[in-house]
């Protein structure tokens, strides 16, 4: 089960409903957005901030990783510069270079939380052959997206896109949970669309997507 989102890239519209329909889902401590941590339907996603002081400390204080810079000049990723969620380097993703596992998710979508250990649990076995990065995509309560991460464990790396500014290229986030692999020669591909469960379900799906044995 995945949950569907808007299409920022094509309709400007679609994007406002789905601001307003994520302004409803409710509030968290550690959200971002607006007065007591409330999402702002009517401020443009690109204004959210994913690194409030909240959010800061409670990476700070958990296991997640510092976001780093990759060392490629255009390992086929899109060169977008996106903020490390939760405060620190920003990365440019042409700099990434494959194979590695991209995840795009939101704090709100279950499928997304139910997903998480999996892919923690690959990263924890497997990291060091495929590397794992999370992006929360088209979010105004970052701050849950971190908070959910954390509460399940994640330690991987995770960005942010609150503007969209993926919509309309390889990592387009048609629906959430989506998960992309990126190749060595530069190729991205779909991996999954949510309904990962396992370490070993992970595994076989980069192995076959990726031509590789881990």
């Amino acid at each position: 089960m995945v949950r569907a989102l808007g299409r920022r890239a094509r309709v400007a519209s679609a994007a406002a409903l789905l601001l307003a329909a994520l302004a409803g889902c409710g509030t968290d401590s550690l959200s971002g957005g607006g007065q007591s941590g409330a999402p702002l339907a009517d401020e443009p996603s690109s204004k959210v901030n994913v690194a409030t002081a909240e959010m800061v400390a409670a990476k700070k204080a958990s296991k997640v990783e510092a976001c780093e810079e990759g060392s490629a000049s255009d390992g086929g990723l899109p060169s977008i510069v996106l903020p490390c969620l939760g405060g620190g380097e920003s990365a440019d993703l042409a700099s990434f270079e494959g194979p590695m596992v991209i995840n795009l998710f939101q704090g709100f979508c279950a499928p997304c939380k139910e997903e998480m250990p999996a892919l923690q649990s690959f990263y924890e076995t497997y990291g060091d052959e495929v590397p794992v990065i999370g992006i929360d995509v088209m979010d105004t309560v970052p701050g849950v997206a971190l908070e959910e991460a954390i509460s399940r464990g994640v330690t991987f790396p995770m960005y942010a896109d609150p503007g969209g500014e993926l919509q309309g290229g390889p990592l387009t986030a048609r629906s959430v949970p989506a998960t992309y692999v990126l190749s060595t020669s530069g190729e991205v591909e779909l991996l999954q669309m949510g309904g990962m469960t396992s370490a070993s379900q992970v595994k076989e799906l980069v192995e076959k997507k990726l031509g590789i044995e881990l």
